[in-house]
């Protein structure tokens, strides 16, 4: 009788043990989150005029391509160069030059600029950080056929341009 009592009270400090182990459980939450920070990405291609014999105006144009967070609203501005706003400048040897100006659009009645002294930035709208979602931005230049081109001495020209991405 005695190990009959004995191991029915094992049997219950066991029931009570695995029962007290499962019986009570607290639970709680935690926030998760994060930021989209707007960013923008730019590039940009070289523009050449190619050759100039001093009978015919050049043109030519250059791409940039700007990827930016979606909805990002945006401006892309060019540096003045080697020059003003109002003709810019290639240097070739010593103090020789070559006037040129860019534009935004092939019609060139805006020069890009900083949107100061009467130019004009070229404004967009992020559609998201993929290679995919990258815009494009042509670049027009003009190098006129006038005088101060056609008494330039034979040479190579350059210039760099800045280009600003603002949003």
């Amino acid at each position: 009788m005695a190990r009959n009592i004995l191991t029915l009270a094992v049997a219950s400090a066991l029931a009570v043990a695995s029962g007290a182990a499962g019986a009570a459980t607290k639970s709680t939450t935690f926030g998760v989150s994060a930021v989209v920070n707007p960013n923008c990405l730019v590039a940009a291609q070289d523009l050449a005029f190619g050759g100039y014999d001093g009978t015919a105006a050049k043109t030519g144009t250059a791409d940039i391509t700007v990827r930016c967070s979606n909805l990002t609203t945006y401006a892309v501005s060019l540096s003045t160069g080697g020059g003003t706003f109002a003709q810019r400048l290639l240097s070739g040897s010593g103090s020789n030059k070559l006037q040129y100006n860019l534009f935004t659009s092939v019609a060139a009645t805006t020069i890009w600029g900083d949107g100061t002294n009467s130019t004009g930035t070229v404004p967009g709208t992020g559609a998201g950080m993929a290679a995919a979602s990258t815009q494009t931005h042509t670049v027009f230049g003009q190098l006129p056929d006038n005088a101060f081109n056609q008494g330039a001495p034979t040479g190579t020209y350059n210039d760099s341009i800045t280009v600003t991405v603002t949003y």
